[in-house]
């Protein structure tokens, strides 16, 4: 079992920073690949940012590139998500996510991950 917790949200206005934090308890965090995923309003959840066990290989959504970066610190159990250049359409919850990292061609379908926290509130104004 993986517990995990994400941090991090709020408001910003247009143009502005956050970093979420998503930290992880439980079982090895190291055998697990991780991802980012959000869900606005009336809206399906979708991938974010993915990265792999050792932090070798990361993707992300093409909505996101070049703004968002995900990073990893399997000693401190926790993954992040640095996110720039924040546009109104960021709004959403965001979602950490755990899968197993035997588990492979997971990255951006949502439904084969293994666990997820519990969200965290994002907000930009235009």
């Amino acid at each position: 079992q993986v517990q995990l917790v994400e941090s991090g949200g709020g408001t910003v206005q247009a143009g502005g920073s956050l970093r979420l934090s998503c930290a992880a308890s439980g079982r090895t965090f190291s055998s697990y690949n991780m991802g980012w995923f959000r869900q606005a309003p009336g809206k399906e959840r979708e991938f974010v940012s993915f990265i792999t066990w050792s932090g070798s290989s990361t993707s992300y959504a093409d909505s996101v590139k070049g703004r968002f970066t995900i990073s990893r610190d399997n000693a401190k159990n926790m993954v992040t998500l640095q996110m720039n250049s924040l546009k109104p359409e960021d709004t959403a919850v965001y979602y950490c996510a755990a899968v197993v990292r035997t588990k492979v061609g997971v990255q951006r379908t949502s439904t084969l991950y293994d666990y997820w926290g519990q969200g965290t509130q994002v907000t930009v104004s235009s």
